[in-house]
């Protein structure tokens, strides 16, 4: 019996495509389709049931302590209101799930963060922080069935948030990039929709583009939705997994189990969930540190097709120079992108040609066995073609995530 969301029946009424993802029954894309989806993202904006996620909830006098020798990020200067990337290793190094901690702030006694972690994860999680908790005054709960999870992302998501809040309470005026607000399970939260509904509201989300990740008390999460949309109009649809996994491909982030996993967590294009100083060297001690001391020749890098042709991923191989070099964990397609003039731009790139109509383009990551330079060409090759593609620095440009509100 799959999981399903408070918001499955929601789904089977807009005639969503549903699938069984991570034990979850999720829609994959509604009538108006994955590319529409993924463009209105861009253009305008997408709203999306994240119900499936997972929170853990962290409390206590050594919560610090315990989330310092768990998370590979260093959260010293983590304020309170603020959220990072992090990846979770075990000693090998390999990753057990990646999840953005936050920061809820409290007092000594009492400290709090949360970690939201992937589907069917919070249990695992919580079992992984409570194997290593040596310290003496931590709760560690997976919050499973306490929350709702909407997220909304895309350039119209600033408007329909400031409607809602103006007609219920708080601001997210100058809120920045991985800031948040807010607390659902807090009936006192400062952040609250109409109707009184506490939220934590996260200028964060899983697309490249501005937008908020919202969690509500489980029992409200049909009542935001539907808010979104009301407020939303013309500006903002239903989107499904389908343009979630483009949308993320194209702005350069994994998926967990597929992007990272059960090997090691190195030379990839999420550096920036390692405690690095300026020299490269980790700032503190944490599960699976000692990685770093040698690390193996692996590579995980993104790629950019020249059209939008893609392989299927269960078989396909990364060739240099005819040479097998690696896999194909990520290919998909990203509608919003073409190639002019050798360059890669974006329907939202303010410098892009006249006429520039984006056909779409294939893209994701390879994991190999050797450092592959930008601009080098490699083949991805499956059981029924061969692509060319290009190992590039970056994917979709113009995005608009970090853009100030």
């Amino acid at each position: 019996m799959l999981n399903k969301t408070a918001l499955n029946s929601v789904h089977r009424e807009l005639g969503g495509q549903l699938t069984d993802f991570g034990g979850w029954e999720m829609p994959l894309w509604y009538p108006t389709g994955g590319v529409k989806e993924h463009l209105y993202v861009i253009e305008k904006s997408g709203v999306f049931d994240i119900g499936h996620m997972s929170v853990v909830r962290v409390r206590g006098r050594d919560t610090y302590g315990l989330l310092q020798l768990c998370l590979t990020r260093n959260i010293e200067k983590l304020a309170v209101g603020s959220c990072g990337y992090s990846v979770i290793l075990n000693e090998e190094g390999h990753v057990v799930d990646d999840t953005i901690v936050y920061n809820m702030g409290g007092d000594d006694a009492n400290r709090e963060y949360i970690l939201v972690v992937n589907a069917g994860m919070g249990s695992v999680v919580a079992e992984h922080l409570t194997k290593h908790n040596t310290f003496k005054n931590v709760t560690i709960r997976d919050d499973a069935g306490n929350f709702g999870k909407i997220d909304l992302q895309g350039p119209s998501s600033v408007s329909i948030v400031k409607k809602l809040l103006a007609k219920g309470k708080g601001s997210v005026e100058g809120l920045k990039y991985f800031k948040f607000l807010g607390d659902y399970a807090d009936k006192n939260s400062p952040v609250r929709l109409p109707g009184d509904v506490p939220i934590l509201l996260s200028r964060t989300g899983y697309t490249g583009e501005v937008g908020f990740e919202i969690l509500t008390p489980p029992d409200k999460t049909l009542a935001v939705w539907n808010m979104i949309l009301e407020t939303g109009g013309d500006e903002v649809i239903p989107c499904g997994l389908a343009a979630r996994d483009s949308l993320r491909a194209g702005a350069m982030l994994p998926l967990s189990h597929q992007d990272i996993g059960h090997w090691p967590f190195v030379n990839t294009p999420w550096f920036f969930a390692l405690p690095l100083d300026k020299e490269g060297k980790l700032t503190k001690s944490f599960i699976g540190a000692g990685l770093y001391e040698n690390s193996p020749s692996q590579y995980t890098l993104p790629f950019c097709g020249f059209d939008p042709r893609k392989v299927e991923t269960d078989n396909a191989v990364a060739l240099l120079d005819g040479e097998k070099i690696g896999v194909v964990p990520t290919c998909v397609i990203d509608m919003a992108i073409g190639r002019s003039g050798g360059r890669i731009y974006s329907i939202a790139s303010p410098d892009k040609p006249e006429g520039f109509h984006a056909r779409g383009l294939v893209c994701g990551f390879i994991r190999v066995d050797r450092p592959v330079a930008p601009g080098a060409k490699v083949t991805l090759k499956d059981a029924r073609r061969s692509i060319e593609v290009e190992v590039v620095a970056d994917i979709r440009p113009a995005r608009t995530a970090r853009i100030n509100i």
